[in-house]
């Protein structure tokens, strides 16, 4: 078992540091120009569509977060910025518009909501909603693990914002607790839908396999690992498992430090660790998950389970299931959703 660290991906999806360091040091790009006049170029793109820029919450290979302000949308947004040039050609033709066009139909309390795309010359620009409270991965590393109570209402949030998406025929294929974001209240809001698929509902009797191989190894269901052609619905309930059993024990399941060795873990039982304690109606909800595809749980067999229920039970007495900061040093950092959505003129697509 490994302590809960920034996965691994399967198929990477930043390939070098070099270019973002250099646009935030005030270097320069392959056309000599300062990245002072980058940052210009960026504010007038961003501020003809009605956005202040601001500063830098998170910075990738080929992408940063900055944080605006939304005059059409009268509230604080995060905005991506995609440099075309340092993105992977394969990203910018597959990915980025998938991830568009997905990212568009999507409209749920768990999700981050989509604003407004706007492609330039060099550049394309995702505003979204900011989630302020940072990432479950954060919280995990703060507190060291997760207490069941808060735990149940994440892991709900969670399994009601991923069934909304496999009901609209969209799956994430990148679930993992880096990619769910925080928002004031301290709600689930799934992130970075770079590696989604739309149009992956059944098909008369049959439902679309995916060949495509990515996500993040530690939260790979054993198919993906054994590159088998898969229900890509089925891969997302995994890695939901892999992401309980890191939010009560304040480490992950599997060790993707080698990838044979993984391989194997993933084909046997979970283990647990003595500690910290965790109930046994909590580990029999992650050992069904984390099962083979046969016996792994659908999302309404994982809500009938008894640990599950106790949730139906306290939202039956209270309208919402808000959860507050636990402690002080609750304001964990910003949330960086480096990864994804379009010459200068621009366009923009809302």
């Amino acid at each position: 078992m490994t302590l809960l660290n920034d996965a691994t991906t399967v198929k990477a999806k930043e390939n070098s540091k070099t270019a973002s360091r250099q646009e935030l040091a005030g270097g320069r790009d392959e056309a000599g120009r300062s990245s002072d006049y980058q940052d210009e170029t960026r504010s007038t793109v961003l501020s003809s569509h009605g956005y202040r820029i601001g500063r830098t919450i998170g910075s990738g290979s080929y992408a940063m977060v900055k944080l605006a302000e939304s005059t059409h949308h009268d509230c604080i947004v995060a905005i991506k910025i995609i440099s075309k040039s340092h993105a992977p050609q394969d990203y910018l033709k597959k990915f980025l518009p998938r991830e568009i066009q997905v990212v568009r139909g999507l409209r749920h309390k768990n999700l981050i909501r989509f604003l407004q795309a706007i492609e330039t010359t060099h550049r394309v620009y995702i505003a979204m909603e900011y989630a302020e409270n940072g990432s479950l991965l954060d919280i995990i590393r703060r507190d060291g693990f997760i207490d069941e109570d808060r735990a149940r209402v994440w892991f709900s949030q969670l399994l009601n914002g991923l069934e909304y998406c496999h009901g609209k025929g969209v799956v994430h294929r990148d679930i993992k607790c880096e990619n769910l974001l925080m928002d004031s209240e301290y709600n689930i809001k799934i992130s970075d839908f770079g590696f989604a698929r739309g149009d992956c509902g059944s098909q008369g009797k049959g439902y679309v396999l995916s060949e495509t191989f990515c996500g993040s190894y530690a939260y790979a269901s054993p198919e993906i690992l054994r590159a088998i052609p898969y229900r890509p619905q089925y891969s997302d309930v995994w890695s939901t498992g892999v992401v309980l059993y890191a939010t009560v024990f304040g480490r992950l399941p599997y060790d993707d430090s080698n990838f044979a060795q993984l391989v194997k873990q993933v084909m046997r039982p979970v283990v647990f660790p003595k500690e910290p304690t965790v109930s046994k109606e909590c580990k029999q909800v992650i050992t069904k998950i984390l099962a083979p595809l046969r016996q792994r749980l659908k999302i309404p067999e994982i809500r009938k389970e008894p640990w599950m229920v106790i949730i139906v039970e306290q939202k039956s007495s209270t309208s919402n299931d808000r959860m507050p900061a636990t402690s002080a040093e609750s304001q964990s950092s910003p949330n960086a959703v480096i990864g994804t959505v379009s010459n200068e003129p621009s366009t923009s697509a809302s």
